[in-house]
């Protein structure tokens, strides 16, 4: 499915993006890769948007929050928190990895 297919690049992208970055006044302090790693977390964000409305029973933790990110980040940039956006690219993002790469296994079967 192309939707998740874009979910999964989006986040490979972002791993990319803080490779060398460690910490997260580093990553508040890098503008590029703020706007890069929000830019992609939008991406994600519509993607699973687009995909529930196909499927809302596709299995991912979150994707509620995930879809009102997406909101808050095109709509409500003005309430982002560069601390609340490292802690979901470090802690949150392995997750939707690791789910995204099982559906996505599981529908070449």
């Amino acid at each position: 499915m192309k939707y998740l297919e874009d979910v999964k690049i989006s986040i490979q992208d972002i791993q990319n993006f803080i490779v060398d970055i460690s910490t997260s006044h580093e990553y508040k302090t890098d503008i590029k890769t703020k706007s890069a790693v929000e830019r992609k977390l939008a991406i994600i964000g519509e993607a699973l948007n687009k995909i529930s409305k196909i499927d809302s029973s596709l299995p991912i933790t979150n994707k509620i929050k995930i879809i009102g990110l997406r909101h808050i980040l095109v709509h409500d940039y003005d309430l982002i928190n560069s601390e609340t956006i490292w802690q979901i690219v470090t802690k949150n993002l392995p997750l939707l990895q690791a789910e995204v790469e099982q559906i996505l296994k599981t529908l070449e079967e």
